[in-house]
């Protein structure tokens, strides 16, 4: 009976072997002719303006709120013109009695009746008058603000019986159409961002899978503070009547820069094996086995892929997946992986 036991116990599953062959997903890295690179972005307004009075008063009407779309010279606020008005009358009696006297003057002239003396100081009356009566009209315009374009009504500052100064923000509005596009881009960026081999395009979280091509509008040479350096980015060929695109979307604006040396490639971030206190390494396949190579790395491209600049060649095949798992030498059966 023991011998059986012996003998049954002995017939069980082999043990595991070094020569068991690990099966690891990879890819073959290829040359990095041009990098991509994604940013968080938000879309500003293409027009925006805050408007206020040129003169001082007292608000007599706002007759519009936020959110409230108007037309090109529509009425947004209103001062109390009652005292303009009044300037306004007094000013034009004045300039009409100027006007009225020169009349008679140069019938006078006609007949040496008057100085050329007097006749001229009359002339230069008329004049100050006329401009005065003209000063007068321009502050009645200036109780009023209308729209310089049309828009919505982003926000109002003011409200109606309130007592402002001049150049006091009143009411702003912006173009609920917009095209232009905002990030900020790291320094080492700004000198490609105006080459003509650098090209923009932007996806928007509403819209996923929808690529818009964009051109550069603007950028910062300096920055303010250490966040970076503002780009703006216009859209073109969108199809207004399909995507309607609004200020303060989000979206991710992607910059593609041409690579410039010759041995650089891009690998998925999976890819980095980086152990504590250690250098950057992947693990290449060589003849089913498996070999630690020190890379040194360059920008990272996209959310998911990062330039190597030293340690790997075109054509080089590269462990993608479970890199903290694997052993310098080990055997293993290649599993081609379909991203990169």
């Amino acid at each position: 009976m023991l011998a059986l036991v012996v003998v049954v116990a002995c017939g069980g599953t082999p043990p595991a072997t070094d020569n068991a062959s690990k099966v690891v997903k990879t890819i073959r890295v290829e040359r990095a002719d041009s990098v991509s690179r994604d940013f968080a972005a938000l879309t500003t307004a293409d027009d925006a303006v805050t408007l206020a009075f040129k003169i001082s008063g007292r608000v007599a009407d706002i007759p519009v709120a936020k959110g409230v779309a108007v037309s090109r010279g529509a009425l947004l606020a209103e001062l109390d013109s009652k005292d303009v008005e009044l300037q306004v009358d007094a000013s034009r009696a004045a300039y009409n009695e100027a006007l009225s006297r020169l009349q008679r003057a140069e019938r006078l002239m006609a007949h040496s009746a008057i100085s050329r003396q007097e006749f001229e100081s009359l002339e230069s009356a008329v004049t100050q008058a006329k401009s005065r009566y003209e000063n007068s009209l321009d502050m009645l315009d200036d109780t009023r603000i209308t729209a310089p374009f049309s828009g919505v009504v982003e926000r109002t500052y003011v409200d109606a019986y309130q007592r402002v100064t001049s150049g006091e923000s009143v009411v702003r509005i912006v173009n609920p159409i917009s095209t232009t596009v905002g990030f900020t881009a790291p320094e080492e960026l700004v000198p490609q961002l105006s080459l003509p081999s650098t090209h923009f395009s932007v996806e928007f979280d509403a819209w996923r899978g929808v690529r818009f091509r964009a051109l550069i509008k603007s950028y910062a040479r300096t920055s303010s503070d250490a966040l970076g350096f503002p780009v703006s980015l216009r859209l073109v060929d969108v199809d207004t009547t399909r995507y309607r695109i609004s200020p303060g979307m989000t979206c991710v604006a992607t910059v593609t820069t041409p690579q410039h040396d010759r041995d650089a490639v891009v690998v998925p971030l999976t890819a980095i094996y980086a152990p504590l206190g250690g250098y950057d390494y992947v693990w290449v396949v060589k003849d089913d086995h498996l070999f630690m190579s020190r890379v040194f790395l360059g920008s990272v491209v996209g959310s998911d892929k990062v330039v190597v600049e030293r340690g790997l060649r075109p054509g080089d095949r590269v462990v993608v997946a479970g890199v903290y798992h694997l052993q310098e030498g080990a055997r293993v059966t290649v599993e081609e992986s379909k991203t990169m």
